[in-house]
């Protein structure tokens, strides 16, 4: 009787055991679903952002290279009015000088002595070398208004050209947004929903390894015996903890999270990819 019921205890601590084990292995076959799954809708909204290529940058870059132009331009028109202002200074210069010789010529003709006459001759003199420095100056501004003015032209020509592409860009881009923004919205959607079946730690994981790979694969199938992220050989007592689902594995080299063809295959049945 004593040897049945110690028999009968000896079973149930296997049973114990093994609903144990079975209760771990299903709870880490659960996060690794989870995870693969999360990592396959992200990677389809990836391959959807690649679809577009580089035009969100050539868009941004020809807004950059438009609003780097319209500031020279707004400079180049504000150098302009600034000549436009010193030729009007100089030309009321000149206007001055010469209501100032015309009332010296007249002061000249009613001189009561040569003191006063050479007084006024040199003022006659000083007016008119004004006239031809500021006739001078004009010269000079006008040379560099012109010398500005095809500056910018050929700024307002580079805005026109510049303005046209990036409204053909733009209309490419908003073309291929429209074709692809609903389905990546929903792999969105899906993805963040994947999250709640991930715990914190493994979530913050998965976003650090999927952040430092090139091609955004943090959780990744053993093929041929090696990594499927950086194709490293995996040793066979690895891939054989793998398979058995009792803990989340990592490759050694590249820190990727490594599953099975089977966690692959019902994720993948589950997604129809």
């Amino acid at each position: 009787m004593a040897k049945s019921t110690e028999e009968i205890k000896t079973k149930q601590n296997k049973q114990q055991a093994n609903e144990t084990e079975e209760s771990v292995v299903n709870a880490i076959e659960k996060k690794l679903v989870a995870l693969y799954t999360k990592q396959k809708l992200d990677s389809q909204a990836d391959k959807i952002r690649i679809i577009r290529g580089e035009l969100p940058l050539e868009v941004q870059d020809l807004e950059d290279e438009l609003a780097g132009l319209q500031t020279r331009l707004n400079k180049y028109e504000e150098e302009m009015e600034a000549i436009d202002k010193n030729i009007a200074d100089k030309q009321n210069l000149i206007k001055e000088s010469k209501e100032l010789i015309k009332k010296y010529e007249e002061q000249q003709m009613n001189v009561r002595n040569n003191r006063e006459y050479d007084s006024i001759s040199k003022e006659l003199e000083y007016q008119n070398l004004e006239i031809q420095l500021a006739e001078k100056r004009i010269k000079e501004s006008e040379d560099k208004k012109a010398a500005k003015k095809e500056e910018i032209d050929k700024v307002k020509s580079d805005l026109d050209e510049r303005s046209k592409d990036l409204e053909v860009k733009k209309s490419e881009l908003d073309d291929i947004v429209s074709e692809t923004e609903k389905e990546e919205q929903e792999l969105m959607k899906s993805s963040e929903k994947v999250e709640k079946d991930i715990e914190s730690r493994l979530l913050t994981a998965y976003k650090r390894i999927r952040e430092n790979a090139r091609n955004g694969l943090a959780v990744v199938k053993v093929e041929r015996d090696a990594c499927g992220g950086c194709f490293s050989k995996i040793p066979p007592q690895r891939q054989l903890d793998i398979r058995t689902h009792k803990k989340i594995i990592v490759c050694e080299y590249c820190g990727r999270i490594l599953i099975d063809d089977d966690i692959a295959e019902k994720v993948e049945s589950k997604l129809n990819i």
